[in-house]
């Protein structure tokens, strides 16, 4: 938003009108000795050339490299216009909107917002957003014990987001509610329906379905939800936003369908912008909608039989008395939702169909691309969305320092997380990677692990004479 200084003339005017004489008068009650005397170490001011300079140095720094990570967070292409738009004064500034006649901007916005939600996930109604994906699925897991009223038990399969499976024990476990893990098939890379004969006649409150998994492999969702609903559970879907252009929404799931669906929606026109902030997304049944945390807004008519948006179906206790709370959400991402929104109006569901379709497509020729490759190997078999996981021959964060050196980000490394699987590495591709990025990466690989060939015969070598 442009910044225009006041003038020293309307600094006059406006003190004239307050009644004092200075701005040092408007702290006069502030004793002198807890004033401070001065910004001592803080350099004297540089001109307008001098600072951009300066900023375009710090940026450099950090080097413009070729990016295949995902792993939660996805590198899309952003229109010009969403920013553009969602930074205007109108939406950059707006506040909480408690007093409808004063915010029917912001809440026709998100009412919108919701109704594309809905729409994309098959779901009846969806809220004005939480603060992340894994958060979300922390108050789905809530909402669902809720629901259920019997079991304080959840099904949580070892393929979702290993940072999602933290934060909701961080959330959840003091509240007596046990995740239950559910272990995925070595070969196919998905929760295996089988595995969960065991789990048969048992009282648990839900089953957790991600869509993709954590590996970018496809789940077998209508099995998996209609063993749920077949045993007593809740659904509670965790999908990427971007693949419901592609892939069955959870609202039509074999069985009924999913209960509550989360996820982040970060792809859907929020940059990366080092970590944050993303937002949320939590969609559910209407038979639910009174457990849904976070704001709702619904649409109606004033007196004047002129349409209107407002706060709706929740009372105040949600967002100003915590003890008598749903949750203790209280506020959404605006900014990251108005962008969304911008987003999936400007790129409509054709545009959002060719974003998954070119993901997909630059996923599946770099995979295939890799698996040729000496010391690389496909480590699931299961089919994938635009994530896929390989595994090498040498050490996963050996290579990553390697291929950085070369300006590329090659992957998120699944040693930490997913120890079994030795040194794989999790590997993304989105619409904005082109056939030379791809040859770039796959041939940047080949040279590190020919490399380490050499040097290993080298070695052997040595150690024999």
């Amino acid at each position: 938003m442009p910044f225009i200084p006041h003038t020293k003339e309307d600094i006059d005017a406006m003190l004239a009108v307050i009644g004092v004489a200075s701005i040092d008068e408007l702290f006069d009650e502030i004793p002198p000795a807890l004033r401070s005397a001065g910004l001592k170490h803080v350099p004297s001011g540089m001109n307008e050339m001098e600072i951009t300079r300066l900023m375009h140095e710090r940026a450099e720094r950090d080097g413009r490299r070729l990016n295949f990570i995902g792993a939660g967070a996805y590198e899309h292409h952003i229109p010009a216009a969403v920013w553009q738009i969602a930074t205007r004064g109108e939406f950059y500034s707006a506040y909480t909107p408690y007093q409808a006649e004063a915010s029917q901007g912001t809440l026709q916005l998100l009412y919108e917002y919701q109704s594309m939600m809905a729409s994309l996930t098959a779901m009846d109604v969806a809220n004005a957003s939480l603060y992340d994906g894994a958060s979300a699925l922390a108050e789905a897991v809530l909402m669902a014990v809720r629901l259920h009223k019997t079991s304080r038990r959840v099904l949580m399969p070892a393929t979702i987001h290993p940072a999602y499976r933290k934060v909701v024990h961080a959330l959840v476990r003091d509240q007596n509610i046990e995740l239950v893990t559910v272990p995925y098939c070595a070969r196919r890379g998905h929760t295996i329906p089988n595995a969960l004969e065991s789990y048969q006649g048992g009282d648990y409150a839900a089953l957790v379905v991600p869509q993709p998994n954590f590996f970018g492999v496809l789940e077998p969702v209508d099995e998996l939800t209609a063993w749920a609903k077949a045993n007593g559970m809740l659904v509670v879907a965790v999908v990427n936003p971007v693949s419901l252009a592609l892939l069955q929404p959870p609202g039509v799931w074999a069985g009924g369908g999913a209960d509550i669906v989360v996820g982040e929606g970060q792809p859907l026109g929020v940059p990366l912008a080092s970590g944050g902030p993303y937002f949320g997304f939590m969609a559910c049944r209407k038979a639910h909608v009174r457990q849904m945390p976070g704001r709702i807004v619904g649409a109606t008519v004033d007196r004047d039989g002129k349409p209107g948006y407002t706060l709706t179906l929740q009372a105040r206790e949600q967002h100003i008395r915590r003890s008598k709370a749903t949750s203790n959400i209280c506020t959404n991402q605006g900014l990251a939702v108005t962008a969304a929104t911008i987003y999936m109006a400007l790129v409509g569901a054709d545009g959002l169909a060719d974003v998954a379709r070119a993901s997909h497509a630059n996923a599946c020729r770099l995979a295939q691309a890799l698996a040729k490759l000496p010391g690389v190997s496909r480590a699931f078999s299961g089919p994938v969305f635009h994530e896929f996981v390989v595994q090498l021959t040498e050490p996963v964060e050996s290579v990553l320092r390697s291929l950085k050196a070369q300006g590329i980000l090659g992957g998120f490394a699944l040693t930490r997380d997913y120890p079994e699987l030795g040194d794989a590495l999790l590997v993304c591709a989105t619409e904005t990677k082109c056939d030379d990025d791809l040859m770039r990466y796959a041939d940047g690989l080949q040279r590190i692990l020919g490399s380490c060939v050499v040097a290993a015969s080298s070695a052997l070598q040595s150690s024999t004479i």
